[in-house]
């Protein structure tokens, strides 16, 4: 391991030992072979001036919800030292009491609660305590030699303590172990099942000592071939499969969540392996996983729906078998997946804890197959990994990170979402909570919907095979398909019916109305398999009240409106609701340009101020409020409705 350390890089805080604390911090959280996403905690202590003049031993201890990768000054929770070392001497301390007494501590009230480990990083008398939970080190131990293994690679230099519930009880017991002992004739210390700590009065030095301990772990694995055990495979794919285990898990977790497959190399030679049932069964890599990952993942065979309830009925044992009666249990789902011949499937309710979780399980993949190469892969027996995953503190963290918005979890396709209502749309559904892959003709859609919640795709809708892609795409990168908007049109210039000539027609039939067919054919698949499906056609007030030289337009958006009707009988049957919104007086589009306004004003007599006002309520309607109705009904309010056409024009004299 090397090494990140840069003497340019800390010149200018040398003399401040909290930036120092900063700067080693973010050097641990750039290694996820360390620390994998808010994993371990760091600390330095320091004295400091209270409100009052007086000086105050503090421990500035990484704070919840803070990551090492990219955590500042703010993310440190400052707490009265001589307040946790009193703790550490009380014979029992619930969690919960912990973090009251740890909070009432602090000097700055509106700090991040402090880790659950601020007392144990009190008990280490050195100025700087950094703790991982370092891959190389928890291969080493999870393993029934693995104490004898650490003698062996460490020696005396380290301070070994075997698996305790984090927390007060592991602080106390780190205390009683250490009550004896010269901190100073150490240079870290091991946690069984559960990381690595160093420390120094020396920033630097803790930092090195990390490095160098974890180096010598990772030695140890090289000279014992372990390393070489890493199965690899090629992957096959099958979308459709993908798209139904997104859906039984989410049925089982009652709520739309992602499903990202990993189906690299490595993956899939993880999910090959012959005893892959029972190996992947035992446990996780360290505890602190458990609230991304659950004890075991979900492995897929021939018959989803029924390896998913299986999963479920299981999991609903180990509860039975292991609670004290005082626990809720959880929901039944699985978070991550072993699917043979396909690779890894992680699933979360947002898409960074999908990322999460796959990130997870990749390491925890490549350990469990070096601790069998050791000799056995065993971690913390179920008792443990109960306590862990139904740890109050635990819970409390996770709960704390739920939101609930209307569409949390969901995947929606929109067309034309370059620009106008389509790009209205795609926003939308992205601040309620949705992934969205947005298509459009313009290439600029890729750059628009550049972000982790957006999938751009430059697609012409009327190539067969580039809408195919794009759908297969969307489920590739998200899982699944659960709403489709309609969108994409063109606006052909206005021209009577004697003087409309046959390219203009067609191509008008074309986009406006064949490709939206063809669209619709390649979802619903996907959308059979989706959660709440729903699909919505943005077709125009034209279908109800259609005007004279628009004939080109209007005629497809009508057969639209028809087939979305007919969809809506064909597609009941499968939970899928059609819908169709007619919009009218939405300027704010590239479809409105001054021309086109001045040429549709003529028709009727009036000016371009005059035409934009000529509805009911005197106002345009703007792509923001369209994506609003849009979203409307494709969410809850909507949920027993299908075949039904709603116009949002400003009110059409013609049409009401």
């Amino acid at each position: 391991m090397k090494s990140l350390w840069k003497n340019e890089e800390v010149e200018g805080f040398s003399k401040d030992p909290l930036q120092l604390r900063v700067y080693t911090s973010r050097l641990l959280g750039a290694n996820p072979d360390l620390v994998l996403h808010g994993g371990g905690n760091t600390s330095v202590k320091l004295s400091q001036k209270n409100f009052f003049g007086e000086t105050e031993e503090l421990l500035l201890v990484k704070g919840s919800g803070w990551d090492l990768a990219t955590i500042e000054s703010p993310g440190f929770a400052p707490v009265r030292l001589e307040t946790l070392k009193r703790l550490a001497e009380l014979e029992t301390l619930s969690d919960c009491e912990m973090v009251r007494q740890q909070r009432a501590a602090m000097t700055d009230p509106g700090a991040p609660n402090p880790s659950v480990e601020a007392i144990l990083h009190a008990l280490i008398p050195f100025r700087y305590v950094d703790h991982t939970h370092a891959d190389a080190v928890l291969a080493v131990t999870n393993h029934p030699d693995g104490e004898q293994s650490i003698q062996e690679i460490y020696g005396p230099r380290v301070i070994v303590i075997p698996y305790v519930m984090p927390g007060f009880v592991l602080a106390k017991k780190v205390r009683e172990l250490t009550q004896n002992k010269n901190w100073s004739d150490y240079e870290g210390m091991i946690l069984m099942n559960h990381g690595i700590f160093t420390f120094d009065d020396d920033a630097q030095e803790s930092y090195e000592k990390m490095i160098e301990l974890v180096t010598l772990a990772e030695n140890f694995l090289k000279d014992r071939k372990a390393l070489d055990s890493l199965a690899r495979a090629e992957s096959e794919e099958d979308l459709q499969k993908l798209s139904l285990i997104r859906r039984e898990v989410s049925r089982i977790r009652r709520e739309p969540v992602y499903a990202q497959l990993d189906s690299t190399a490595e993956a899939c030679g993880f999910a090959n392996l012959k005893n892959i049932n029972e190996l992947a069964s035992r446990g996780p890599m360290t505890s602190d996983h458990l609230a991304r990952t659950k004890p075991e993942p979900l492995i897929i065979n021939d018959d989803i729906e029924k390896d998913v309830s299986l999963y479920a009925r299981n999991y609903d044992d180990y509860f039975r078998r292991n609670t004290n009666g005082s626990q809720e249990i959880l929901d039944l789902a699985p978070r991550w997946a072993v699917w043979p011949g396909y690779g890894l499937v992680s699933y979360g309710r947002s898409l960074n804890d999908s990322k999460v979780v796959r990130d997870i399980v990749s390491h925890t993949a490549r350990a469990i197959q070096i601790g069998e190469a050791l000799g056995r892969w065993e971690p913390i027996a179920e008792k443990h990994i109960f306590e862990a995953e139904y740890w109050e503190l635990q819970r409390a963290k996770m709960e704390s990170f739920k939101q609930s918005p209307e569409f949390q979890g969901k995947i929606a396709l929109v067309t034309g979402a370059a620009s106008g209502i389509g790009l209205a749309c795609a926003c939308e559904f992205v601040r309620e909570g949705a992934a969205v892959t947005g298509l459009d003709l313009n290439a600029d859609v890729e750059n628009i919907l550049d972000r982790d919640e957006m999938l751009g795709v430059a697609c012409d809708i009327t190539d067969s095979g580039a809408v195919s892609n794009a759908v297969d795409e969307t489920v590739r990168r998200f899982g699944g398909l659960d709403i489709l908007v309609l969108n994409a049109g063109t606006f052909p210039a206005g021209k009577l019916i004697e003087d409309l000539d046959d390219q203009t027609w067609d191509k008008s039939i074309e986009i406006n109305l064949k490709s939206q067919q063809r669209i619709l054919k390649t979802c619903i698949p996907f959308l059979k398999q989706g959660v709440d499906p729903a699909v919505v056609f943005v077709a125009s007030r034209n279908v109800p009240a259609p005007g004279p030289g628009a004939s080109a337009y209007s005629v497809p958006k009508a057969g639209q409106t028809q087939l979305a009707r007919i969809a809506a009988l064909e597609l009941g049957q499968f939970g899928i609701r059609v819908n169709v919104l007619h919009p009218d007086c939405v300027y704010d589009t590239g479809l409105w340009t001054q021309e086109t306004l001045e040429r549709s004003a003529g028709r009727y007599g009036l000016t371009v101020e005059e035409y934009k006002s000529r509805n009911v309520l005197k106002s345009d309607v703007k792509s923001y409020e369209v994506a609003k109705m849009v979203c409307t009904m494709a969410g809850s309010i909507f949920a027993k409705t299908t075949g039904a056409q709603i116009p949002i024009d400003g009110g059409s004299d013609r049409v009401i």
